[in-house]
């Protein structure tokens, strides 16, 4: 069981350009979110380097991690580390994983996804992921059920030391996403198509996480 409440993990939409940063800012301006994820749109590795360098502040800048994930055949440890990212995302391929451990040691860290069964999940975990994210959304747009994401978070939560990120479709899901014990919400659309903008979105999770904490 974790000992603390769960932190808040953000996950940007697919950008192309730098003009999301703004929205990235007031995100992560509370200071509590303690990662994002940005999801970076097919590009050579010089373009997807500079994007980096351009948004990565702006989370940065408020204590947060940040992390990149792109479909795009660049080198992703190249993109981090020159364009000062913290870590990399990759989806569940355990001889990439194991890979990109040689190559990153303990310098950055490295998650993964899209892991289709249990077996996958203990594969990629012994492979040096540093953690595991679980219930994403698909590259069609489509999510599994908040069923399947609760229960699988939850048995590896359980089990396993290696931390790992619930996702919550929605602000209501907070709630019984953290009650996993994982030890990090992932929030995406719900941040980022708040009416009132992404800070009263982070505000919200924050708010609800707390109060579940208070009540253990």
């Amino acid at each position: 069981m974790a000992d603390t409440a769960a932190r808040l993990y953000l996950i940007t939409p697919v950008l192309d350009d730098a003009a999301f940063a703004p929205r990235l800012a007031e995100a992560c301006a509370t200071g509590a979110v303690a990662a994002v994820l940005l999801r970076l749109a097919s590009a050579d590795e010089r373009g997807l380097t500079n994007l980096v360098k351009a948004l990565a502040p702006a989370a940065q800048e408020h204590g947060a991690a940040v992390i990149v994930a792109s479909e795009a055949k660049a080198d992703l440890a190249n993109v981090a580390a020159r364009g000062g990212a913290d870590g990399v995302h990759v989806s569940g391929d355990a001889a990439r994983l194991r890979e990109l451990r040689e190559r990153l040691k303990s310098e950055r860290t490295i998650g993964v996804g899209a892991i289709r069964t249990k077996d996958d999940a203990m594969s990629l975990g012994e492979a040096g992921a540093d953690y595991l994210l679980f219930g994403e959304p698909r590259p069609d747009g489509s999510l599994p059920s908040l069923d399947s994401v609760v229960e699988r978070a939850s048995w590896w939560a359980e089990i396993f030391e290696t931390p790992c990120v619930a996702y919550a479709p929605s602000l209501d899901a907070v709630e019984t996403v953290a009650a996993t014990n994982a030890e990090f919400v992932a929030l995406g659309d719900a941040v980022w198509s708040h009416p009132d903008g992404p800070a009263a979105a982070v505000k919200t999770a924050l708010d609800i996480l707390e109060r579940q904490e208070a009540s253990r």
